[in-house]
C-alpha cells in the first residue's frame, strides 16, 4: 500500500490519546472510587452523580459539548486538547467503577486491623487496601485500556488527525475504502493484542496468590454498561 507511511502518521496521535487519557482517567477514577467508598454523603453523592453523567451519556456527545459547545460560553480548546479532556473524563468514570469493585473486594477486617495497629484511616487505605485492590483490578482495568484504544477513533469527528482521520483522507483521495480501512483495522488489532499481552504479563508478575475478586464483585463489574 503506497499510502502506508502517510497512514502511519496518525499512529502517534492515537497512542498519545490512549496513554494520556488512560493515565489521567486512572488518577481521577481512583479519587472518585475512594470518594464513593470512603467519602461522606456529600462527597459520595457527588461522585455518583459524576459517574452517572459520564457513563449515561454517549462519549461522542461529550466530545461535541467540549469542542463545539463550550466555545459558546468562551471556553475554547484545540481539537487535540478537547479529545484528551473528553476521553479522560469519560474513562475516569469507568475506571472508578473497576477500582471501586476491587476496593470493596478487600475484607473490611483489614481496615479494622490497620486502625487497631494505630494507623490513620488514610494510612490504612494507602498501605493495606490500595496495594491489594490495584493488583486485583488489573483484569477489569485492562478492558478499559483496550476500549479506550478503539474509542479514540471517534475523535475524527472533532478534526483530530489520528489514525482513523488519516485513513479517511487517504480513502477519499484514492477511493480505496476497503483496502485502507482493512489496514486500519489490522493496525488496531495488532495494538490490541500487544496491549493485552503486556497487561497479562504485568498481572502475572504482581499477582498475590489466593487474592482475587470475589464472585459477588465479578458479577457487579459485569453490570458496568458498555460505552456508547
Amino acid at each position: 500500500m503506497r499510502s502506508l507511511p502517510e497512514l502511519l502518521e496518525g499512529v502517534p496521535i492515537t497512542l498519545l490519546l490512549t496513554f494520556c487519557a488512560i493515565s489521567a482517567g486512572f488518577a481521577l477514577g481512583l479519587l472518585l472510587a475512594l470518594g464513593r467508598v470512603y467519602g461522606k454523603k456529600g462527597i459520595s453523592y457527588s461522585c455518583i452523580a459524576y459517574l452517572e453523567i459520564f457513563r449515561g451519556t454517549p462519549l461522542l456527545v461529550q466530545l461535541f459539548i467540549i469542542y463545539y459547545g463550550l466555545p459558546n460560553i468562551g471556553i475554547i480548546f484545540s481539537p487535540l486538547l478537547a479529545a484528551l479532556l473528553g476521553l479522560s473524563l469519560n474513562s475516569a468514570a469507568y475506571q472508578a467503577e473497576y477500582l471501586r469493585g476491587s476496593i470493596q473486594a478487600i475484607p473490611a477486617n483489614q481496615m479494622i486491623a490497620g486502625r487497631t495497629l494505630g494507623m490513620t484511616r488514610f494510612q490504612s487505605i494507602r498501605t493495606i487496601i490500595l496495594p491489594q485492590a490495584l493488583r486485583i483490578s488489573i483484569p477489569a482495568w485492562s478492558n478499559e485500556l483496550i476500549y479506550l484504544l478503539k474509542y479514540t477513533s471517534i475523535v475524527v469527528y472533532i478534526q483530530v488527525r489520528d489514525l482513523t482521520f488519516q485513513a479517511k483522507d487517504i480513502a477519499a483521495q484514492s477511493s480505496r475504502y476497503l483496502e485502507t480501512f482493512l489496514v486500519v483495522a489490522l493496525i488496531y488489532l495488532l495494538f490490541t493484542i500487544l496491549f493485552s499481552e503486556i497487561v497479562d504479563r504485568v498481572e502475572k508478575r504482581v499477582r498475590i496468590p489466593g487474592v482475587g475478586l470475589s464472585p459477588r464483585i465479578v458479577k457487579r463489574n459485569m453490570k458496568i454498561p458498555f460505552k456508547t
